[in-house]
């Protein structure tokens, strides 16, 4: 019988995940457990879900809710994912008009956006409630109550 596995806080988003040695992104602030989950999640979206059109949302939610430390990677990171969640959420643009327009938002090898000190909270909902969804209809739905929640 397997030992019960002990949970942390994850550095990011604050949700009691594995607490594991395994790897994590090099400037996206997370946990390796929450990293793994993350894994999952996208997992099914290549997978199962055929590449729902709230992978970009998905995307952007954990970069965000996930900032990191001050650096050049993570700054830039969350301020274009950042502005993805605006434009999915407050414009109500298309997945594909939204990454030509962050095309044309980032200028390349210049240093434009500056460290935004993350929130008290990184929002109630995390990755971990969009992990158990049993289908692709939940699973939308709760990648969208994730991102409004960030």
């Amino acid at each position: 019988m397997a030992e019960p596995t002990q949970l942390i806080g994850c550095i990011g988003c604050g949700a009691q995940v594995p607490d594991s040695h395994g790897p994590t992104h090099p400037y996206i602030g997370a946990s390796p457990g929450c990293w793994a989950v993350f894994g999952q999640v996208l997992a099914k979206e290549y997978g199962e879900y055929s590449f729902p059109a709230v992978h970009r949302l998905t995307v952007d939610t954990y970069a965000v809710q996930h900032p990191g430390t001050p650096s050049r990677q993570s700054i830039q990171s969350v301020a274009v994912h950042l502005i993805g969640l605006y434009l999915a959420l407050e414009r109500g643009w298309e997945p594909h008009v939204i990454a030509e327009a962050l095309g044309r938002a980032v200028p390349r090898g210049r240093d434009v956006f500056v460290w935004l000190e993350p929130p008290a909270s990184q929002g109630a909902v995390t990755v971990l409630d969009v992990v158990g969804a049993r289908d692709l209809s939940e699973h939308q739905a709760l990648v969208r109550r994730w991102a409004r929640s960030v």
